[in-house]
């Protein structure tokens, strides 16, 4: 005789293999490289010194 099944166990290993799935495809569709990433904080890094630079310094004069 076969040994019993439990179909609660089956149907959420089920649901979490096809989880697993879709979060795969999403970050080949998605996902970006960690050189990517750096790439980008150090571009926004060096936008936001530049931006200070130009700014105007009236602080200090009268």
């Amino acid at each position: 005789m076969a040994e019993p099944v439990n179909l609660n166990r089956f149907r959420k290993q089920k649901a979490r293999a096809e989880k697993k799935a879709r979060a795969d495809a999403n970050a080949l569709k998605f996902g970006r490289s960690k050189a990517e990433k750096q790439r980008d904080r150090s571009l926004r890094d060096k936008q936001a010194r530049d931006l200070d630079g130009h700014k105007a310094d009236d602080q200090g004069e009268t």
